[in-house]
């Protein structure tokens, strides 16, 4: 079980080429992934995204990639984009024309303008920068990760807490349960005598008939098999190696459910009490899920 809160970061220098890659996770339903790089490595992000995708399944996560241009070889070789200069020049000499400026256009002008003069530097080839953003990347997936299994490890330990509460609660609802049949029988008869009312055979056979008609209208030995199944189920998230998170927020919403069902066929006083309690701590549980990847 792992948490969707985490940082990880890696560097990997080579050939020199030095790469660093930071991750940040923060909670989300969805997995999303935003991806910072510099503007000519950006036909990189698909691979970034697909390289995280294969390690993250949920949460919103940030990658930087840094480039350490100084690091770079040949960085005095410089290269003039002699097409984007000659469009510069064109338009200039339309733009004297129309103004009626007769000085002519100089090589420093058309070398200051952007783009046409860059450092060998600033024209890089993406493919080439690829396996060392990999690697970085790889160390960094391996830091947050193991950050984010760390967190788990508790998040984990708290929610089998919830659990073990909520164990508790619906041992003691099912042994209140076969009492309140009884209660409700004795209620009825007592209302019958505080009336006036004597209980000839016939009424009796009718208050019989109630007592049955309550008793299968408030039955809620499905509700308590069907939790007990939910929290077997949750113990074998808690040992899974895969992303659980979605499938705890499913569980979270059953076991919900199923309080609610009891809480509404259950007339008993303690029962009800104990139901408070189970919506309470479902409610935590509910909360703590929404950490988990």
């Amino acid at each position: 079980m792992r948490s969707m809160t985490g940082y990880g970061r890696g560097e990997c220098a080579r050939d020199g080429i030095k790469i660093t890659v930071e991750l940040s996770s923060v909670n989300r339903k969805q997995s999303e992934i935003v991806v910072n790089l510099p503007r000519d490595l950006e036909p990189l992000e698909s691979r970034v995204r697909d390289e995280v995708n294969r390690r993250i399944a949920r949460g919103r996560l940030t990658v930087r990639v840094t480039l350490h241009s100084g690091e770079l070889n040949g960085g005095g070789r410089a290269q003039v984009n002699v097409g984007l200069a000659k469009a510069y020049a064109r338009e200039l000499q339309k733009l004297a024309a129309e103004l009626k400026i007769s000085d002519g256009i100089s090589l420093d002008l058309l070398l200051r303008a952007p783009g046409v003069l860059k450092n060998e530097a600033d024209v890089l080839d993406s493919e080439v920068f690829w396996p060392v953003i990999r690697k970085a990347l790889a160390g960094a997936l391996v830091e947050m990760i193991g950050m984010r299994e760390t967190e788990g490890t508790h998040l984990k330990e708290d929610l089998r807490k919830r659990v073990k509460v909520m164990a508790g609660s619906i041992d003691r609802v099912e042994r209140a349960a076969p009492l309140m049949v009884k209660r409700y029988r004795e209620l009825l008869r007592e209302r019958i005598q505080k009336a006036g009312l004597e209980l000839p055979p016939a009424v009796d056979e009718r208050l019989a008939k109630e007592v049955v008609y309550f008793a299968d209208r408030s039955d809620i030995s499905e509700e308590l098999t069907r939790l007990r199944s939910h929290f077997k189920q949750f113990e074998g998230c808690a040992k899974s190696k895969e992303p659980v998170g979605r499938t705890l927020d499913f569980l979270a919403q059953e076991i919900h459910r199923e309080i609610n069902t009891i809480g509404s066929k259950a007339m008993d006083a303690r029962i009800s009490n104990e139901v408070v309690k189970l919506k309470a701590e479902v409610e935590k549980f509910r909360e703590q899920v929404q950490n988990v990847e």
